[in-house]
């Protein structure tokens, strides 16, 4: 649907650059997703689609039984379990994860960088809590890990991506549609961080 393909030029490119051209995502990885917006959910979307495990983290239980329902391997409640970066470790068996979509930056930075594997990458997205925290280089250093700014992607990503789509039948998530009149409604409701996936507004016909 229009509504559906809204989402792709911005959420889904993000994640599929930060998993697949950055990060060279393999099947059996491990992949660490923050939050359940929309960047996140997409890279859940599409990590289970390529084989991987991936575990994600929320404040509520309601959306981490969907995330599972989604194909998430793992799920943590940040907000009943403060250290996450422990559990989320102790899920990959104690190996850390290969792959993180970093989108909550200055206060997830760290912890994501702890739950971080030998060799793994991070892709710095988002500051929902705020940008300008200092790169911890020496973390990365001391596990020969990798970081890269990633800011949405080409046409030429946006169309190996499609074809990935395609090929393996991903449905977005969408929360909840508004029509144009309502778009302050919308923002609100966006803000309030009730939402799973996607809020999209629908312009009006012709």
């Amino acid at each position: 649907s229009y509504e559906e393909a809204a989402t792709l030029p911005c959420a889904a490119l993000t994640a599929w650059v930060g998993l697949f051209k950055r990060g060279r995502l393999q099947p059996g990885q491990f992949v660490l997703l923050e939050g359940t917006g929309g960047v996140s959910v997409f890279g859940l979307l599409f990590a289970a689609a390529a084989g991987a495990q991936a575990i994600i983290t929320s404040s509520s239980d309601d959306k981490l039984q969907r995330a599972r329902e989604l194909g998430a391997f793992g799920t943590v409640n940040y907000r009943s379990n403060p250290e996450w970066q422990q559990e989320v470790r102790a899920l990959s068996d104690g190996h850390g994860v290969d792959q993180v979509l970093d989108v909550g930056g200055r206060e997830t930075l760290g912890k994501a960088l702890e739950a971080l594997a030998y060799g793994g990458h991070v892709a710095l997205i988002g500051g929902l809590s705020g940008y300008g925290s200092d790169l911890p280089t020496d973390a990365l250093m001391w596990i020969n890990a990798t970081a890269s700014g990633v800011y949405v992607g080409s046409r030429e990503d946006f169309e190996a991506m499609n074809a990935f789509i395609s090929e393996h039948r991903i449905r977005p998530v969408i929360d909840r549609v508004f029509e144009f009149e309502k778009a302050q409604a919308a923002f609100d409701y966006m803000r309030g961080g009730g939402f799973f996936g996607k809020v999209v507004i629908r312009l009006p016909a012709g």
